[in-house]
């Protein structure tokens, strides 16, 4: 009878030592892919989200052209009160060109916008003012338009398609951005100064987004263009004034 084989050998401590070190890869590895997960669902997301806020942005200019067919021009960015005060905004006057008519019926003209009745509709923010890449707070609004002398909105007084001198391809009407602070029922919106500031830029409010490299704007013709964090500041303005005969140089898309 021959003697038996050592139960531990050698090889037996290689082979063991193979295990712990790819069974530790292994485990590492898993490690990192689970914690890149989130990052890559987000890469995915991003694509989708963009194209849902480009469709946002194009239902808005429809609803101001329908508008204007209605009333012979865009809202004015403001409504105001007898002694000037700012009460109502475009948006509210948006509401029944956006199937929005229920909210519309429940808004009360006859109180400011933060009255006691129409303070409790602040809440209920139609998705339509919304990019579903800005979820940090519901009530605010992601789309603006642009308050300043000689954009489409100069205020309470209404712009239309007649005074846009440098052709409705040419002019913004709508904006994106984040971090604004403000309630989509409130009479407040992007001034001029804010807006030729740059794309998603540093110093200040101004046209921004959560999409990567840039922010989207819609013209008065009804199309969206996404503009690049890199758009030459001086063809911001060119862009917004309706008037100033100036040439648009398009950035690289």
């Amino acid at each position: 009878m021959g003697t038996p084989p050592p139960l531990w050998s050698p090889s037996t401590d290689r082979i063991l030592e193979k295990v712990i070190v790819w069974g530790g890869v292994a485990l590492l590895v898993g490690l990192f892919l689970f914690m890149m997960l989130p990052a890559v669902q987000t890469d995915v997301g991003r694509p989708v989200r963009r194209t849902e806020c480009k469709n946002h942005l194009k239902q808005l200019a429809l609803a101001m052209h329908n508008y204007h067919d209605a009333y012979g021009s865009f809202p004015p960015a403001y409504v105001v009160d007898k002694n000037g005060r700012r009460m109502h905004s475009w948006r509210v006057l948006l509401l029944r060109f956006l199937e929005e008519g229920g909210l519309y019926k429940q808004y009360r003209f006859d109180e400011p916008w933060d009255g006691p009745h129409n303070r409790a509709l602040a809440a209920q923010t139609p998705l339509i003012f919304r990019c579903a890449s800005d979820l940090e707070n519901t009530t605010e609004a992601n789309y603006f338009v642009v308050v300043g002398p000689n954009t489409v909105f100069p205020g309470a007084t209404p712009i239309g398609i007649k005074d846009i001198t440098d052709g409705t391809a040419n002019t913004i009407l709508l904006v994106e951005a984040i971090h604004s602070g403000i309630n989509w029922l409130e009479p407040q919106d992007m001034s001029y100064e804010e807006a030729v500031r740059g794309i998603n830029c540093k110093a200040g409010w101004s046209i921004s987004s959560r999409h990567k490299g840039g922010a989207q704007v819609a013209f008065a013709d009804g199309s969206v263009r996404f503009l690049p964090n890199d758009t030459p500041v001086e063809q911001l303005p060119r862009m917004l004034e309706r008037n100033d005969g100036q040439e648009v140089t398009w950035p690289s898309q």
